[in-house]
């Protein structure tokens, strides 16, 4: 009957993580979630409705552009002027960028999706505070060339069970990473960013929990002298009995884009 149609809607936005506990919601703090769907509730009036993301940023992690899926019962009329009111009434950190409507079929999680994170970190001093939310700072002097060399060995297909925080026995670790490599930073700049620095850019399908985390702290670690080239390839196969255990810290990650295919 026709009060049982459902509209779908794919929404994109942006937000800094900074301030929040992550996207899903949770109990007595402030995340993503809770903000959006109080927003969408505002505006919508308190009209019947529901949303999904794509994906559940930690806290404090960024994204250029996520994903959300809103289900209705009744259509959006003017998609533009609903934009511009959503905009209005979400906090000043929480953007959204695009709206189209899709069909019955789309599923927010299960279609299939690439996924590019970029995490952006400088060395070797104390920088400006204002750099906190979107870059992490290594004290330590690093060899980052050697870190280069580091990254593009999780490019291709590995076992990557290592790099899962808390797995369990009956997750599926064989997994490709498209692209992994650190460049000079040249996207995010600032009057108070330090005069170099640097991005670990991945893209790839299906990432696990502090997945992208686990291969920075590694990183970092080789930058540090801590490991080598061949603990990074003996840590991407079944056999290893070593520990990955540094999630690097989260505010220097962000989900630069998702590409729905």
């Amino acid at each position: 009957m026709a009060f049982n149609k459902k509209y779908f809607y794919l929404i994109t936005i942006q937000y800094l993580g900074y301030r929040f506990h992550g996207w899903q919601k949770q109990p007595n703090v402030k995340t993503l979630h809770l903000m959006v769907d109080r927003t969408l509730n505002f505006i919508l009036e308190g009209k019947r409705f529901k949303s999904l993301a794509s994906g559940r940023t930690d806290a404090m992690v960024s994204a250029e552009e996520a994903a959300i899926e809103l289900f209705l019962y009744e259509p959006i009329e003017d998609e533009t002027a609903f934009l511009e009111l959503f905009n209005r009434n979400l906090p000043q950190d929480i953007r959204a960028l695009t709206i189209k409507e899709v069909d019955a079929e789309f599923n927010i999680i299960q279609h299939s999706k690439i996924k590019e994170y970029l995490y952006v970190f400088a060395f070797g001093d104390k920088f400006h505070p204002f750099c906190a939310p979107i870059l992490t700072t290594i004290l330590d002097d690093l060899d980052i060339d050697l870190m280069i060399e580091a990254a593009k060995l999780f490019e291709g297909e590995h076992y990557l069970k290592n790099y899962c925080y808390k797995p369990t026995d009956n997750g599926i670790y064989n997994r490709t990473i498209i692209k992994c490599e650190i460049v000079e930073n040249t996207i995010y700049t600032a009057n108070f960013f330090p005069e170099k620095s640097y991005i670990l850019r991945v893209k790839g399908k299906g990432f696990m929990r502090n997945q992208i985390r686990l291969i920075m702290g590694t990183l970092i670690e080789v930058g540090q002298g801590k490991r080598t080239l061949k603990d990074i390839e003996s840590s991407l196969t079944p056999e290893f009995e070593g520990n990955i255990y540094y999630v690097a810290p989260a505010s220097g990650l962000i989900l630069k884009g998702i590409e729905f295919e």
